[in-house]
C-alpha cells in the first residue's frame, strides 16, 4: 500500500490543547476512502509512526480531519505535530486503516467520549446517522471550554448526545456503572479515550455479552500492576513459518517477531510497538500464541486465528504459521 502525500489546509486550535488538522490530497485529486473508526499512520521525520482517528464524514473524498491532544508526557509525537505543522506543509502518512468498525446492522449504538476521544465518533455519528440508525453519544471532558468540536457534535447528534464535565474530577462525572447497568438487546457500546475512562468502562459492562463492547485505544490502558506482570514473563525461542513466503524465521527470546520481519525485509505495517494500536495484527494460520496485547478480544484470543507481531509470541513448544 503506497504512502499518501497530505497538504495541510486548515489548522484550528480546538481548545487549550487540542489543534484540529484538515489534510488534502498533495497531488491533487480524491483521496482513498474510508471506514467510520478508521486511523491514518503518520510517519514523522525522526522515524515516529503516530496514529490519529479520522473525525470527518466518511462520504468526504477531498479531505480527511483529525485533531491531536498535545501530550507533553507522551514520546514527543503530538508535541512535534503541534509545534512544528504549518500550513501548506506536506505531511506523509498511510491510507486509511481500521481496527474500530462498526457494526452496522446493530439495532442502536452507544457512543462514549472521554476528550481527544471524540475524534472517531463523530465519524461514527455521521455514519450511523445517515443509515438512520439509533445512536447517542456519551461525551466526557473537564468543562464546555475544553470541549473539541462542541458545536458540530451539538449539530451532528441533536438531543441525542449528553455532556458530562467533571472539572477535571472523574468522580463528578459520568456514572458508567449506572448509565449501563442495563444492555438493551442489539445494543453496541464504542469507547475511545483515556486510559482511566477504558479501564472504568470495562468494569462498569463486564456483564455485557462478549462482542458487544469495542474499544480504540490512543496509548496503553494496562496498570502498573498489570505492566509488571508483562515484564516478568519468560520469553523463549521460537520459530515462525511465513505460509505465502515459504520462509521460517526464528525469534530469539530478547527480540520480537516484528523486530526479525523488519530486520528480514518484509513490509509489516506498525506504530506503538507495545500491543495496543492494532497495526501489525497479522493472520495466523496455525500454532497457539501467547497474545499479550491490548487489541483481541478474549474470543479472538483464543481462535488463535490473528496476532499482534510486536509483542505477542509463541507458547513453550509451538510454531506460529503466519498467512505472509
Amino acid at each position: 500500500m503506497p504512502d499518501l502525500e497530505l497538504k495541510v489546509t486548515k489548522l484550528r486550535d480546538l481548545t487549550s490543547n487540542i489543534k484540529m488538522f484538515e489534510l488534502v490530497n498533495a497531488k491533487g485529486g480524491d483521496l482513498p476512502a474510508f471506514e467510520a473508526g478508521a486511523h491514518i499512520d503518520f510517519k514523522l521525520p525522526d522515524g515516529k509512526i503516530r496514529s490519529y482517528s479520522l473525525a470527518n464524514d466518511p462520504t468526504e473524498t477531498n479531505r480527511y480531519v483529525t485533531a491531536i491532544l498535545k501530550d507533553v508526557n507522551g514520546k514527543g509525537g503530538s508535541v512535534w505535530m503541534h509545534e512544528n505543522v504549518k500550513e501548506g506543509d506536506v505531511l506523509t502518512a498511510t491510507e486509511p486503516l481500521q481496527n474500530f468498525p462498526l457494526v452496522e446492522d446493530a439495532a442502536n449504538s452507544i457512543l462514549l467520549a472521554g476528550g481527544i476521544g471524540i475524534t472517531p465518533m463523530l465519524a461514527m455519528g455521521y455514519r450511523l446517522k445517515a443509515l438512520g440508525k439509533k445512536v447517542h453519544l456519551h461525551y466526557c471532558s473537564r468543562s464546555a471550554e475544553e470541549t473539541a468540536f462542541m458545536d458540530e457534535v451539538k449539530q451532528l447528534f441533536g438531543d441525542d448526545v449528553t455532556f458530562h464535565h467533571d472539572g477535571g474530577d472523574p468522580s463528578k462525572g459520568i456514572n458508567l456503572k449506572e448509565t449501563f447497568k442495563d444492555h438493551a438487546e442489539g445494543t453496541h457500546l464504542y469507547v475511545c479515550g483515556p486510559a482511566g475512562l477504558l479501564n472504568a468502562t470495562r468494569d462498569a459492562v463486564s456483564h455485557w455479552p462478549e462482542g458487544t463492547v469495542h474499544f480504540e485505544l490512543f496509548t496503553s490502558a494496562r496498570s502498573d500492576e498489570q505492566v509488571a506482570e508483562m515484564e516478568s514473563c519468560e520469553n523463549f525461542e521460537f520459530e515462525v513459518e511465513l505460509k505465502q513466503s515459504g520462509v521460517t524465521l526464528t525469534i530469539p527470546a530478547d527480540r520480537s517477531i516484528l523486530d526479525v520481519m523488519i530486520e528480514e525485509g518484509y513490509g509489516v505495517p506498525y506504530a506503538c510497538e507495545e500491543g495496543w494500536c492494532g497495526a501489525c495484527v497479522i493472520p495466523m494460520l496455525g500454532g497457539k500464541a501467547d497474545h499479550r496485547d491490548e487489541v483481541l478480544s478474549d474470543g479472538e484470543k483464543a481462535a488463535n486465528e490473528k496476532i499482534q507481531v510486536c509483542i505477542s509470541r509463541a507458547l513453550p513448544g509451538e510454531k506460529l504459521i503466519l498467512d505472509m
